[in-house]
């Protein structure tokens, strides 16, 4: 017995030995590696350093480092799948990729019975007239960029219907059939494309524009096309938010970092205090000795900035001039622009700026299209007041199957969450009184939507009556600054997807202003259609 037990302690030693001097060996080979690596790259030495990803090889996520450290200009390869992130992180991988089956796909928000009936009478001639879909989770949003008939011209269509639930590789569920089809639009361009996928973070130059060590920049459809050809085939990625060296929240949206560091205008441009407090470090990388590209590191995590890299109002197209009619070009940098205000104030930054996306087809009024302003949309709330933030209602913490705790990753709205979300903090609430609750909000403001719909429309008739009766150009011009007030007045909560509840407060008193506009801008025609009739 005694001998057993010395043997047993004998090779228990002599492993204990052999593991210290692998790990030893290990952590040599890795000091090696990295010192080599930080000659070059002294930002991600700088990251890097005294975190949680600290022990881990750059051969983790990066490849071919040997020919690359023999010949710099031959590139280390990078893995940039989900899955990579999920060897340590299964729960957050697994529920990112999960798919909700009660949230519907392919549920078109210009009809009579979804959020705006009268879309496509209001919105003419832009090209959302032609299919504007409520969104699915993160885990399709590369996929359904490239089905949606306003992008691509229809070209890009689901190898199978079956696929419609299949998440994962863009390329496995979507293939190019070379033809457009009927009433589809083609209004996709490279900067949509930032915001659906990391695939190119290492290739796309800040701010998109022309950069000698990359063949990416602003462009147009075919650019588009070529790119996701030749790059894509993931969703956006974990690093979208989360920094893989410095294991830090991270925003990587250049036109974000544009706003907040190079215009300087906050990461709560309301509330300076809070600025102050949650601040962005540009980070640039350097390639062919110029600044390259440039990530944001956050001072503390903040969910709302995180989900402000996509769920915002900015422009990503060309457009024009208001003033003189010029032509904006994707050359121009307002074509990749946060503009980083709320609704009330979103026409004068517009204006002073000097961009518009389109013009009416009917009124020929320069108007804004409005994208998914979620995040401007929250600031002031009594719920951002009260320090709740975007995950807290869209990714609350849970429990996995063996009871630990983690942040769910799906994306999904409070609706198909209340025992995580409303519930846990409104403790006196059952689930069904919480669905009650968000019920009454979005009834409220979707009769408020659906009133401004109706007296834009009516704007838009009294316009045709006016013109068709002769009235002078400079009348009829008089009333476009009503109508592209009462538009993105309006607008603003058909794009946003809370139907009012991020702030159903601002969204009453726009509604109503849209209205206002709308009203006024009808009683300046119908004046002048009086004067004409005498």
């Amino acid at each position: 017995m005694l001998k057993r037990f010395f043997f047993i302690s004998f090779v228990c030693c002599l492993s204990l030995v052999f593991y210290l001097s692998y790990a030893r060996s290990a952590k040599e080979t890795v000091s090696k590696e990295e010192a080599a690596c930080y000659q070059c790259h002294e930002e991600i030495k700088s990251l890097k350093a005294g975190n949680k990803h600290a022990p881990l090889s750059c051969a983790k996520c990066h490849s071919k480092l040997a020919e690359h450290l023999k010949d710099p200009e031959k590139l280390p390869e990078t893995n940039l799948e989900l899955s990579l992130c999920g060897q340590c992180h299964p729960s957050q991988y697994e529920t990112y990729i999960s798919v909700n089956l009660k949230s519907k796909a392919k549920v078109e928000k210009a009809t009579t019975a979804s959020r705006s009936p009268t879309f496509d009478k209001l919105m003419t001639p832009h090209g959302f007239t032609k299919e504007h879909d409520e969104p699915r989770s993160h885990g399709f949003m590369l996929t359904d960029h490239f089905l949606v008939d306003r992008a691509y011209g229809g070209r890009f269509q689901l190898k199978s219907w079956r696929d419609i639930t299949k998440v994962g590789k863009l390329w496995d569920v979507v293939y190019d059939t070379g033809k457009e089809l009927p009433q589809t639009a083609k209004a996709a361009n490279t900067v949509c494309l930032t915001c659906k996928t990391t695939d190119t973070i290492l290739k796309w130059s800040y701010m998109g524009d022309p950069h000698p060590a990359t063949d990416l920049k602003r462009g147009g459809n075919p650019a588009a096309i070529d790119m996701a050809k030749k790059y894509l085939k993931n969703p956006m990625g974990c690093i979208q938010c989360h920094d893989p060296h410095a294991t830090k929240p991270r925003v990587v949206r250049d036109a974000l970092i544009q706003a907040v560091v190079d215009r300087g205008e906050g990461t709560y441009p309301y509330n300076k205090d809070k600025s102050r407090e949650i601040t962005i470090k540009k980070v640039e990388f350097q390639r062919d000795g110029k600044p390259f590209r440039a990530i944001g590191i956050l001072s503390r995590m903040d969910s709302n900035l995180l989900c402000a890299q996509c769920h915002v109002e900015y422009n990503c197209n060309p457009g024009f001039d208001p003033k003189t009619g010029a032509a904006i070009g994707m050359e121009d940098r307002r074509t990749n622009y946060f503009p980083w205000v709320n609704v009330l104030d979103l026409q004068k930054k517009y204006g002073d700026i000097g961009f518009k996306d389109f013009r009416h087809a009917v009124t020929g009024a320069p108007l804004t299209k409005l994208q998914h302003p979620e995040t401007e949309t929250f600031w002031g709330s009594k719920h951002e007041k009260a320090g709740i933030e975007c995950k807290d209602c869209h990714m609350p913490r849970v429990k996995d199957k063996k009871g630990k705790t983690f942040t769910f990753h799906g994306q999904r709205s409070a609706r198909y969450m209340f025992r995580d979300t409303c519930v846990r903090c409104h403790t006196y609430w059952s689930q069904e009184e919480a669905e009650y609750q968000v019920d009454a909000i979005q009834n409220y403001i979707r009769g408020k939507m659906r009133k401004a719909e109706y007296w834009l429309g009516q704007l838009i008739e009294t316009y045709t009556r006016a013109k068709d009766l002769g009235v002078s150009e400079d009348i009829l011009k008089g009333a476009w600054p009503y109508h592209d007030k009462a538009h993105i007045l309006w607008e603003w909560w058909t794009a946003e997807n809370s139907d009012g509840f991020h702030n159903p407060q601002m969204a009453r008193e726009a509604l109503a202003q849209s209205i206002n506009a709308s009203q006024e801008g009808i009683r300046l025609l119908e004046k002048a259609i009086e004067e004409k009739k005498k």
